[in-house]
């Protein structure tokens, strides 16, 4: 477990365990899900002995449950935030043969939506964040903060957190604009399926990815759902938790920065559903196109049909086995009776074009 001191725009890492908790500034202290895991009752008695805060039992099975959904819970010494983030470098939650084989048939922008659980837990003067192994956003905050110790004060030098709340917000920040991030692939994903789906030389096949993808793009829809309910319990806790008199500002900014992670978090959520409406827009568009061109097809055919209908009878008059029958014995019989025949075709043809059988076929030819 790794811990940091951050107090009045410095940043420096504390050896552990610590000897003293700091009466200044705040802690950091940040854990992998392994090292949790490994010894779950020495990891909390260490969080103990550096914070003075017990963490309960349930929420220790939380923070060690890899499946945990987005979730917000309180007590009297802490609050514990559980936000799903994307597994961006692979380590996402274990996975069954039957769902690596389904993944491999899904395009590569939707593949990165895996998802593993990073755990808050809220303290008055320290903040507790328990993630997986390798996480981008962890490491490239706790970077962000180490190089604040070599920077001198600037008019453009950005500032560490002031509080473990901003420090929070900022990590989860950092998560939801990694799905903002998702949202040109997976727009250019559906309107390449929507041009295959809609091109009548070549059928559309790919109905497996298709409709994992619809999968992919409902777990997204339920996801920020969740997440969304847990920035809203967070928002309660801050405005029933900080006092207005003394933290006005402080409190203003802080709810602020939680607004603007739930407007991303419906921004995404908004996205993942105009894409699933996408989708199934174009499907019933593909098969209406389908029906249309069966239509097509059928009409062309009853068109021929209804030209042979009357030829079909006539050679099956002559057909019959009678000794006297007109032009039979004729020499012009026959050119007389092709000659009937092709002006019966003339005129059913001219027929059907009044009756505006063929008028589609027609602009169809033209264009």
């Amino acid at each position: 477990m790794d811990i940091y001191h951050v107090n009045n725009g410095q940043v420096a890492p504390v050896p552990s365990p610590i000897a003293q908790a700091p009466t200044q500034g705040f802690l950091w202290l940040d854990a992998t899900h392994d090292e949790v895991a490994a010894d779950t009752g020495a990891w909390r008695e260490a969080v103990e002995r550096t914070t003075g805060v017990h963490i309960y039992d349930p929420h220790l099975t939380d923070v060690t449950n890899l499946s945990h959904p987005s979730y917000f819970d309180s007590t009297q010494d802490y609050a514990m935030v559980v936000f799903r983030k994307l597994a961006l470098d692979g380590n996402g939650e274990p996975e069954t043969a039957e769902d690596m084989v389904r993944k491999r048939k899904i395009p590569p922008a939707l593949t990165r939506l895996a998802t593993r659980p990073v755990s808050f837990l809220l303290m008055e003067n320290a903040l507790v964040t328990v993630h997986a192994t390798n996480s981008r956003t962890i490491e490239a905050a706790r970077n962000r903060l180490l190089e604040h110790r070599n920077k001198r004060d600037g008019a453009h030098a950005s500032r560490p957190p002031g509080s473990p709340y901003e420090l929070m917000l900022r990590l989860l920040n950092a998560m939801v604009d990694q799905y903002l991030a998702l949202r040109q692939p997976l727009t250019g994903q559906i309107d390449r399926w929507q041009r295959a789906l809609l091109n009548p030389r070549n059928p559309f096949n790919d109905w497996s990815a298709l409709l994992d993808a619809r999968i992919e793009l409902r777990k997204l829809d339920h996801l920020c759902e969740g997440q969304r309910d847990a920035m809203q319990e967070l928002r309660d806790h801050f405005v029933d938790s900080i006092d207005d008199s003394p933290n006005s500002r402080a409190k203003d900014l802080m709810l602020v920065r939680v607004n603007d992670i739930m407007e991303h978090i419906t921004r995404v959520l908004n996205h993942a559903q105009r894409l699933e409406a996408t989708i199934e827009s174009a499907v019933q568009i593909h098969f209406s196109a389908m029906a249309h061109r069966t239509s097509e097809i059928m009409r062309t055919l009853t068109v021929i049909t209804a030209l042979f209908m009357p030829l079909t009878l006539i050679t099956g008059i002559f057909g019959m086995n009678f000794i006297d029958m007109p032009l039979i014995k004729d020499k012009a019989g026959f050119w007389i009776t092709m000659g009937m025949m092709a002006v019966m075709v003339v005129v059913l043809l001219f027929f059907f074009r009044r009756k505006r059988y063929l008028d589609d076929q027609g602009r169809d030819g033209e264009r």
